[in-house]
């Protein structure tokens, strides 16, 4: 039986994620918004870091009023644009 190719998220180095995460954190802590390119989405997802959950590692993000609770692993890039 074949299995079913899926895309899998690409691979980061450790130093890649500690500095996403900082960014994060950042963006967190300053309030502005920010755009997030996130694996698997073809549009950027633009709002305010509300919430950061170390526990299910999942980063909330205010946009319009509505909050997306996004994994931090699928983020790719976090940027002003």
């Amino acid at each position: 039986m074949a299995k079913a190719s899926t895309l899998k998220r690409p691979t980061r180095e450790e130093f890649e994620l500690e500095e996403l995460g900082n960014q994060l954190v950042e963006a967190k802590d300053d309030g502005d918004e920010r755009s997030l390119t996130v694996w698997g989405m073809s549009e950027k997802v633009r709002g305010r870091i509300t919430v950061l959950a170390s526990r299910t590692r999942l980063v909330y993000v205010e946009e319009n009023g509505a909050i997306r609770k996004i994994p931090f692993l699928d983020i790719m890039k976090v940027s002003y644009e």
